[in-house]
This record gives structure tokens, sequence and C-alpha cells, in this order.
């Protein structure tokens, strides 16, 4: 397996370009998010006709949206590109990217940017990070609800020399255990819809992280039994899940959990559900994508990242 790409770190006052390259954003709540950005010491840059642009569900036309994306890539002035807020659109601008001539820069976001993150992964082993977005996270604050956790965050931005441990607070190991492997995956809907393409996520020796909202149980679970039946959780080392909010179903049916206990739980790796990743109403933690971890699932779940996610 070709080693993989990681990005420089973020120091202090280096700039940052918010970009929009699925759906449209609230201006309020974009406006809050680049304040918080400053407030961790970097500056933000934004090209806010384009980043607020309506246009249906999309945040501008695939072209346009497209055209941002390279250019954020390949600009010299910023360090990171952090995605204004997830929504639907990103599938768009894959097909025709190339990114082999450009250096590895960091990628921040989640939700539907789990295409672009699969993509960069799978085409270019760039490691990117699955945590909060400008108007999706940052808005809210440090470890304030529906905020994020500032520790993983400036952790996994910032540290070149060690790895760290993420704690996976108030989640249950489903199956307990302990396993290594590269930290992938990212929102249940994209990883599916990557089944297919060029691009599609090699899971094997991954602890494979898995998350999702407004899905019905019933919807989870017909996911998860196309992963399986697709052999994605063949070699796999341990799985952690989020709390999937907005999911219930009819009262007294299965719950998403109880279909994760039934679909997963007779794999054999370890499985951790209820995790703060994603879409959460908790602080939400920020994993490095393409990174070796060791998940240990017991009394008290927890992540322990092996290596640092950028590179000095």
């Amino acid at each position: 397996m070709p080693q993989a790409l990681k990005p420089p770190p973020l120091q202090a006052g280096d700039a940052v370009r918010i970009l929009s390259i699925a759906s449209p954003v609230v201006e309020a709540r974009l406006r809050a998010g680049a304040e918080e950005i400053g407030k961790l010491g970097f500056r933000a840059l934004s090209d806010d006709q384009r980043t607020l642009a309506p246009g249906d569900f999309f945040a501008g036309t695939a072209a346009e949206r497209g055209a941002a994306l390279k250019e954020a890539l390949t600009e010299t002035n910023t360090r990171g590109i952090f995605a204004s807020r997830g929504g639907y659109g990103s599938n768009y601008l894959l097909e025709g990217l190339s990114v082999a001539l450009v250096p590895p820069k960091i990628l921040l976001g989640y939700s539907d940017l789990t295409s672009l993150q699969i993509f960069l992964w799978q085409k270019f082993r760039w490691v990117t990070l699955y945590g909060p977005m400008v108007a999706a996270g940052l808005d809210q604050g440090a470890d304030a609800e529906h905020g994020y956790d500032r520790g993983s965050l400036m952790h996994a931005l910032t540290e070149t020399k060690s790895g760290w441990t993420v704690g996976l607070y108030d989640a249950e190991a489903i199956v307990p255990g302990g396993a290594d492997g590269l930290l992938l995956g990212g929102c249940l809907t994209l990883v599916e819809t990557a089944l297919g393409t060029p691009w599609e996520l090699d899971t094997h020796g991954s602890i494979l992280v898995l998350e999702d909202r407004g899905m019905k149980p019933w919807q989870v679970d017909r996911a998860l039994m196309h992963l399986k039946q697709a052999g994605k959780f063949r070699g796999v080392s341990g799985i952690v899940l989020g709390d999937f909010p907005e999911c219930e179903g009819p009262e007294g049916s299965e719950t998403v959990r109880d279909v994760v206990r039934r679909v997963l739980g007779t794999f054999g790796f370890p499985v951790v559900w209820g995790a703060a990743i994603g879409h959460t109403a908790r602080p939400m933690l920020t994993l490095p994508l393409g990174v070796r971890a060791r998940l240990r699932a017991d009394d008290e779940p927890r992540l322990e990242i092996l290596e640092p996610a950028c590179k000095a």
C-alpha cells in the first residue's frame, strides 16, 4: 500500500480557506464559525458570494464548486481547507479531479465531505480530518452542545511528533476487545454510495468509523447489510459508530443500536456504539482518517491515535 500523504500542520496565524462544495450555508452561522477559527489562532478566508450562493440544494453549479475546490487545493496563501457545511453535492466534483502533483493540505469536514475524503484517500492516500465544519460545529463553540471538542481538533490540526488519545465518552462497547488498524470511514450513507465507484473504500485492516442521522432503523439495517454483502466487513479490525440522532423508528420497534448489535455483533471484531462523531448533539470529536489507531472497547471506550495526522 502506498505511504499515506500527510499535510503540514497549522500554526498560529495561518490562513485557512472556508469552502462550500456541497449545499449553501446560512450567513450568520458562517460568520460565527469564522470568528471561532480566529479564537483558535487561525485566519479564515472566504469568498462570501461563492460560499453563500443559493442554488437549489447546491452552493453554486458543479463547475463553480469544482473550480473553487481546485483553486483552494492549489493556492499557496492558505494552509488548510475547512468545509462550511455538508448537505449534498460533493460527489459531483470527483470525476476528473486530480491532486497527484499537489502538496497535501489539511481538509476538515464530515457528512457529505465523506465522498471527497474517501476519494482523496483511495486515489492519492491523503490523510484528512473528520470533524466540525465552519457552520456545523465551529459556529456553536468549543466543548458546547452541537459544538466541537477543542482538544481532539487541535491535536489533529497541529500535532507532528506523536499520537494522542480520543476518549469516546458515553460510548458503549457492544462487542468488547481491542484492535489496531487504519482509521477510515465517515458518514454511512456516503461510505455505502462509494460502492461500485473507482474510489470504493478499501476497508481491509481498518478501524471503520460509521455515523449518520435521520435514518430509520431499517434503513441503517439495509445499509449495513449492503456493506456486509459487498464484503466490506471482511478483514475489518473494529468499528466505531456514532449515536445516530433522529433515527428513531415506531414505538416498540428495533432501535439502531439493536440493528447494530444484530448485524455486526457476530463478526468477532470489537464494536463501539454511541461515539460523539459526525452528526451528534454533543461536542463533536475530530478523527484523522488514514492514520494508524488502536481501538479499546472496554468500560471506557477510546481510540489511541498512534501517529500524528500532520507532517512537519
